[in-house]
């Protein structure tokens, strides 16, 4: 479903990008002048594995879950993409199909920049280039970050790493205690498992561990950071 139009909040989320924010005004206009809306609805495919690459796309609202499908056919959730971050560009320089399926996470709002136009702008603003570049190595920066993790910290820690990633992206003040932080992105426990590589019932084991020592709160709506100090220690274990 189109709207031409972002709403205020979908905009700042645009404008307050990391990586956005660090470009030029010019360079910021030139993009969102040529960009266009999408809205999802949950589940909805955004794009799908080897599709030719038509689209510079942007998460305004919600997130994109981009996933792989394993030889048994079971989808298997490799990233979310926040508020904020663009994704897609790859394929315009290499010239390759898409090499995974993206899925809107609940009601999903897109910016999206056709090819043409996406070429158009590197043509005036050679700004995009570099831009592109320190965004390229960023990706490949956190790449190796979770390749190292993977291999040489226990599940808890990568466990608490990543959910203090989401409270960044996602992290909303409980209106009931201040001190405690709810995650509004709604995950099922397999998915934060493929997230961190693991089993559910490894996963469950240790969200329950945390939720005893008080770390955190298990909620049918999501979780709960009822103690950020000791995620931010458990983060930091390598035993």
């Amino acid at each position: 479903m189109n709207e031409p139009i972002l709403t205020i909040e979908e905009r700042e989320a645009i404008n307050s990008g990391r990586w956005f924010s660090s470009l030029s005004p010019s360079l910021r206009h030139d993009i969102l002048r040529c960009s266009y809306v999408k809205r999802f609805k949950d589940g909805a495919l955004i794009a799908a594995r080897g599709d030719a690459p038509e689209e510079w796309i942007a998460c305004a609202r919600g997130a994109v879950r981009v996933s792989s499908t394993s030889i048994s056919g079971k989808q298997i959730t490799l990233t979310y993409v926040e508020p904020g971050i663009w994704f897609g560009d790859v394929a315009f320089f290499d010239g390759e199909q898409r090499t995974h399926d993206a899925y809107a996470h609940g009601d999903t709002t897109t910016v999206c920049v056709a090819r043409g136009d996406f070429k158009k702008i590197l043509s005036q603003h050679v700004e995009l280039y570099d831009a592109l570049l320190r965004l390229h190595s960023r990706r490949i920066r956190v790449l190796f970050g979770l390749v190292e993790d993977l291999n040489t910290l226990p599940l808890r820690a990568r466990l608490a790493k990543q959910l203090l990633h989401l409270v960044r992206s996602y992290g909303v003040p409980s209106l009931a205690n201040g001190d405690e932080i709810r995650i509004s992105l709604q995950l099922a426990q397999e998915e934060l498992a493929q997230l961190l590589g693991a089993s559910r019932q490894r996963v469950n084991q240790e969200l329950k561990g945390m939720e005893r020592e008080g770390t955190i709160r298990i909620e049918p709506a999501g979780l709960v950071i009822c103690d950020r100090p000791a995620l931010m220690h458990a983060a930091e274990s390598a035993v």
